[in-house]
């Protein structure tokens, strides 16, 4: 994969000599100016507006992951405190805000194509298809948090003239928002296999899309990727089981036609900040090591040592006053006097500071490898393709294993030790691990658990989103939680509430799902 540079004086109006992030969000998410930008302007300042929640950063991690979703899979750990499995109000209230921001921002971009003529819009195509693949990938993430969001109707106070009134949105249904993200991503699939990009837009589409660099196979990838993810996602329910197993079978089994992410080379990713460049991840070490976030968990920790994990060194490093070599997670169990005394101590152990944290070349990472060949696994095992799998399942792990070993020598940081480089005996030995290996497995049901604890264990910290939503879906990785004996809620939730907003200014419109709007209300997909 190669890094996308991202130069501000390309993407912005070409008369600007030098630009800094406040004249950026100027430049894009004022609706007044809508009329001075493009539909390629504006295609950039949608995915800009939503930067904090793709890029490793303090809002995701400090305020967002680090007390929700890196708890509820045990990821890191933590010293017990009452209502810990409660999500924090700045939390959601952040994303929910940063999400309909980008929606807004899109409604720009229809509202500006909408206006073209009928060649223009022909010659524009390219940027409605990455800017519907790029906010249906952020909107399943949302209804995975929520359940039924606004959506249709949502972001529509500049098409509806500045009336506040006639723009409050209402919910729509979770599963009709799947059924309609899926049908116009499997059309637009169709389409880019058809589609001829005029040679001047797509040398424009190059400089402002922050993504892919405007490589029409990457597109493609990302597209038929998201496909496998949200396919997966509902495959276990009844309204979505038979269209699951057969998109996703042709998805497969046609990879010239719908060709998916195979590898660390083309994972997507938004890794337009290297260094010496002007948005390097430099918030990613205080949103992960700020307030004892960055301690290990034990489970994660264990099944790394117990199996000899080749990820390990560059996932983890020995606690500060630890002996070199000596690893030790918090057990998420013992009372909080007992964790307090192992964090002051310092001997627990941390995550690698110079792969993650402090690696300010760590881009956002939208899709990897690894998670496309587990779903791929999935799927092969749910068919009683059991070499298919099997093959899947271990490029899944090769996969995640190089994966970390790219984030680490790309890294500008050198605080932590080396890590040990694996090799490829190292990695044949870790698939005949008891915890790892396939053959071992007896029943389907082993293998899919076996699915399950490698995206758990590659996802971690730097996929929380699709950790967590795994979790939930598949219920397999044999996590305890302490009960927290507060009156809110005991044990990690099944979904986040919606903000404080939506009950003080869409209240008509929160009414309908207001009797939904509890943490122990399961997603329709959850197991």
């Amino acid at each position: 994969m190669k890094f996308k540079s991202l130069y501000i004086g390309a993407i912005v109006a070409a008369s600007l000599v030098s630009c800094t992030e406040s004249d950026f969000a100027d430049n894009y998410t004022d609706p007044a100016k809508v009329a001075e930008t493009t539909v390629g302007k504006q295609f950039t300042g949608m995915i800009y507006s939503f930067r904090n929640y793709v890029l490793p950063t303090y809002d995701d991690y400090f305020i967002g992951q680090r007390i929700t979703n890196n708890r509820y899979t045990q990821a890191i750990g933590w010293v017990n405190v009452e209502n810990q499995y409660v999500p924090g109000s700045e939390a959601i209230n952040r994303r929910w805000r940063a999400f309909y921001e980008t929606l807004a921002q899109y409604r720009e971009i229809e509202k500006i194509f909408e206006g073209l003529s009928e060649v223009a819009a022909a010659d524009q195509r390219i940027y409605m298809i990455a800017a519907k693949t790029f906010l249906y990938d952020q909107a399943q993430k949302e209804i995975d948090y929520h359940g039924d969001i606004p959506f249709t109707q949502a972001a529509m106070l500049s098409q509806n003239g500045g009336d506040y009134q006639s723009s409050y949105a209402p919910y729509d249904d979770a599963e009709t928002l799947y059924t309609m993200m899926l049908d116009e991503l499997a059309a637009m699939a169709d389409e880019m296999n058809t589609m001829t990009v005029n040679p001047g837009v797509l040398a424009e589409f190059e400089i402002q899309d922050v993504i892919n660099d405007g490589d029409l196979t990457l597109w493609k990838k990302y597209i038929n990727s998201v496909r496998l993810r949200m396919l997966t996602r509902v495959s276990g329910t009844s309204t979505f089981s038979a269209r699951a197993t057969a998109e996703i079978g042709d998805i497969l089994s046609n990879p010239a036609t719908y060709p998916v992410v195979t590898s660390i080379e083309d994972f997507i990713a938004w890794d337009g900040y290297t260094a010496g460049t002007w948005m390097q991840a430099n918030s990613f070490q205080t949103g992960l090591e700020d307030w004892d976030g960055n301690i290990a968990g034990k489970v994660i920790l264990d099944h790394m040592l117990d199996n000899e994990d080749p990820r390990l060194t560059f996932v983890f490093e020995p606690g500060l006053e630890a002996e070199p070599g000596q690893y030790m997670g918090l057990d998420p169990l013992l009372n909080a006097s007992a964790q307090n005394e192992l964090v002051l101590a310092g001997t627990l152990s941390i995550y690698n500071r110079s792969t993650l944290s402090r690696n300010q070349n760590f881009p956002g990472i939208i899709i990897s490898a690894s998670e496309v060949n587990f779903l791929a696994a999935e799927y092969y095992l749910k068919t009683g393709q059991n070499a298919m799998a099997q093959a899947a399942y271990e490029t899944g792990i090769f996969n995640s294993v190089d994966q970390y070993v790219y984030l680490r020598s790309i890294s500008n940081n050198g605080d932590s030790p080396d890590p040990v480089v694996p090799t490829l005996a190292d990695f044949e030995s870790y698939l005949e691990k008891d915890g790892v290996s396939w053959t071992a497995a007896t029943s389907t049901d082993e293998k899919l658990k076996l699915i399950a604890e490698q995206k758990w264990l590659h996802f971690n910290v730097i996929q929380p989103n699709e950790n967590w939503a795994e979790l939930r879906r598949l219920d397999l990785v044999d996590l305890e939680f302490w009960t927290d004996q507060s009156n809110q809620q005991s044990q990690p939730p099944y979904r986040w509430v919606y903000p404080s907003s939506e009950i003080t200014y869409n209240s008509t419109n929160y009414a309908a799902v207001q009797s939904e709007d509890v943490l122990t209300n399961k997603i329709f997909w959850a197991k």
